[in-house]
């Protein structure tokens, strides 16, 4: 019988859509839907359908990027062949992708235990929610909003994509959260720090979706609930992605801050009164 039931996988989809790309941490917010429907959050079958469904989201982001995935990757491939288009924005930009993305992978394997284990627990979901609310809005205060995605750099992408370690470590500080934060005490603009945080994201959580799936497929968690978790994320995700992109250009993340900060003492109030199960 599966850990996850069909219904619970729609609810899950919609949270992971919603919340993946939102500097809100999707990780907390699947933890804590988890802990409420009495789902074990630290099964290998969970943790793996949790990766899976964010495959979903990734899809989305592909979809929504796909003229700019398009130009980025004939840029590069034009560039291993062509010195002369190596010159090009694009062609650097992808092999920044692909280098800042690097520092996720090593971390990811090598504290695989840790991750699914210890740091998995909602006490460290909540004080990462509080914690990682402090660090965007000092970020948002900080930053000088001056420079666009045109503008980036190669040591942008490495701090950026590094910056994804703190949310793999410590699951309700938020990837975007990371990710988006360190771009702007890097100057970036909010527009191009969201960007860029969706575009380092495509290949962390879509190799973190493959290899979990034999996880999630072995160990409990049926194809029907993997596809209906994946298929209503996606949905939802696209939708988030766009709202996301049109909110940023005319907001601070402040509306982000203190909703973290509100659900991070919601959390640690269901915790202590043992309501959750951490």
């Amino acid at each position: 019988m599966s850990v996850i039931n069909v219904g619970q996988a729609a609810v899950l989809g919609v949270v992971e859509g919603l919340t993946e790309f939102l500097p809100v941490s999707s990780t907390g917010h699947l933890k804590i839907t988890e802990g409420l429907m009495h789902i074990p959050v630290d099964n290998d079958a969970v943790v793996g359908f949790s990766a899976v469904i964010q495959v979903g989201a990734i899809a989305a982001v592909l979809l929504y990027f796909f003229k700019d995935i398009v130009r980025i990757v004939s840029a590069w491939f034009r560039g291993l062949f062509d010195k002369n288009e190596r010159y090009h924005h694009d062609y650097k930009f992808a092999w920044w992708v692909i280098y800042a993305t690097i520092p996720i992978v090593v971390v990811g394997l090598a504290a695989k235990p840790l991750i699914e284990g210890p740091l998995a627990s909602l006490w460290v979901v909540a004080a990462s929610l509080i914690v990682g609310s402090g660090v965007m809005w000092a970020a948002d205060q900080m930053g000088r909003h001056k420079r666009g995605e045109d503008d980036t750099t190669f040591k942008d992408a490495m701090w950026v994509g590094s910056s994804q370690i703190l949310a793999l470590l410590f699951p309700g500080f938020s990837r975007s959260g990371a990710t988006m934060s360190t771009a702007l005490v890097l100057d970036l603009d909010r527009v191009a720090a969201t960007r860029l945080s969706f575009f380092l994201g495509i290949p962390a959580l879509t190799g973190a979706g493959l290899y979990e799936l034999k996880d999630a497929l072995g160990t409990g968690v049926g194809a029907m609930p993997l596809a209906v978790g994946t298929i209503v994320s996606f949905v939802v995700a696209y939708a988030s992605i766009a709202w996301l992109l049109k909110f940023v250009a005319k907001h601070s993340f402040n509306a982000f801050v203190i909703y973290r900060i509100i659900i991070g003492a919601v959390l640690l109030g269901l915790l202590g009164t043992g309501v959750l199960n951490a």
